[in-house]
């Protein structure tokens, strides 16, 4: 059987696997190995998944992955989330559509020191869709911010996969989340602007919340001060080039937990639920890394990287052709599963293409997780609508997605300003030392 023809059945086999719910990892792991036994032979394969496993577990790199998954995690269970929304509620709450914005804001700050969407769009739908439905707010609405807000996990720094991504592409870290900085910061602001266009236009759909003293104000804004501080550290440390990201992430991590027991907000049952979720967290991207790793070495040896740029650079479509076909899979994909095993099962295969067609690596890290976020919200199937239904039961598919839909057209926006003016995502890395 020829190497195309083993190619194939690779990818037909992995795609089975997915359909019968096998992990994305061991599916991975699977094709991969088979494919290489059968090319090079069993021994050489079982070396291979030996040496894989070991040195992907064991690569100083990688520990970024683990450490800055414990200081989500610390700071998750440390309740910072409410905090937040707490301290932009009693500053903007009071306005039409307030709520709403001090949700994108909290989102925007919670995911900038836990860096996961999903994490972000369930915490916050239980911190703040029971508030936002007590002053009256649509139910499409409040959920809709909320599936929006969480994709600013992937974006804002320290963010799991564009780390992941650094890692398969061995591309610098403290860049790629440098340049996820003005483009976080840039979503925050159109999705804010997204409300202001809804008060507008529909007047009296959104109410206004609650007016606080300036006394209650200042005192809720004095319970953000230890987030701040710990995020402006980590990342002001990777900017100035003070640490390494793994070590940042290590200095993240003990820095949540000293914030954390400083405040007396972590006691011995929050700091054991916070080493177990990070340890499981941690535990199925390495699965799914070493499974990658694996399928990597199948798709090496069967030349498939190579054979599909030929393809894709020979339909004379142009490279933003080429690039506008690769993002419209990611928003199919998108549909089908997490971010994390989007990026994983084929940044192997596409990152060839886009060197070849000439993009910058940092760049199309960026673009490409902001289109995977957009396939998490987008109808039919959005994983982060899954993620708050199973939170918010009283609430249909339906009315969810039909409040993400001015959201996804404001990421689609935001989408291409990103890919024509790519000094957006650029500036920031560019002045690092």
């Amino acid at each position: 059987m020829s190497t195309d023809a083993v190619a194939l059945l690779g990818f037909v086999a992995l795609f089975v696997l997915m359909l019968l719910r096998v992990p994305v990892g061991m599916a991975m792991g699977l094709v991969g190995v088979t494919g290489y036994s059968y090319l090079v032979g069993p021994g050489p394969a079982l070396k291979l998944v030996g040496q894989t496993s070991m040195r992907t577990v064991t690569d100083y790199t990688f520990g970024v992955i683990p450490m800055f998954m414990l200081m989500g995690a610390l700071v998750s269970v440390s309740g910072v989330s409410r905090e937040l929304f707490r301290a932009a509620n009693s500053m903007i709450g009071h306005l039409r559509g307030g709520l709403g914005v001090a949700t994108v804001v909290a989102c925007g700050g919670f995911a900038a020191i836990c860096g996961s969407s999903v994490a972000t769009a369930a915490t916050f739908s239980s911190v703040a869709y029971p508030e936002m439905r007590r002053f009256g707010y649509p139910q499409s609405f409040a959920t809709g911010v909320i599936a929006a807000g969480g994709t600013l996990g992937a974006m804002l720094p320290p963010s799991t996969v564009l780390a992941v991504y650094a890692i398969l592409t061995q591309q610098d870290i403290g860049k790629l989340f440098m340049a996820g900085i003005v483009p976080g910061l840039l979503a925050m602001l159109m999705y804010v602007l997204t409300i202001v266009v809804i008060v507008r236009v529909k007047p009296g759909w959104l109410p206004r919340g609650e007016a606080r003293a300036w006394s209650e104000r200042a005192a809720e804004l004095k319970n953000v001060w230890a987030p701040i501080v710990l995020f402006l550290f980590v990342i002001g440390g990777l900017y100035g080039g003070f640490f390494t990201p793994t070590e940042a992430g290590g200095v993240g991590a003990s820095g949540a937990f000293i914030l954390g027991v400083l405040r007396g907000r972590l006691d011995r049952a929050k700091i054991r639920e916070a080493l177990l979720s990070a340890t499981r967290t941690a535990a199925a991207v390495f699965t799914v890394l070493i499974g990658a790793l694996l399928f990597g070495y199948f798709l090496t040896i069967t030349q498939s990287p190579q054979k599909l740029t030929e393809f894709l650079t020979g339909l004379g479509v142009g490279r933003y052709g080429v690039l506008a076909l690769i993002m419209v899979m990611y928003l199919v994909l998108g549909c089908l599963m997490d971010a994390m095993a989007m990026i994983i099962l084929t940044v192997p295969i596409i990152y060839p293409v886009i060197l070849h067609l000439g993009f910058d690596p940092i760049w199309f890290g960026i673009i490409i997780v902001m289109t995977v976020e957009l396939g998490l919200i987008h109808p039919p199937v959005g994983m982060n609508v899954f993620v708050i239904k199973s939170v918010v039961k009283d609430v249909s598919f339906t009315t969810i997605f039909k409040g993400v839909l001015p959201f996804v057209a404001t990421d689609i926006l935001r989408l291409v300003i990103l890919i024509a003016f790519p000094a957006i995502a650029l500036w920031l890395p560019g002045r690092m030392g």
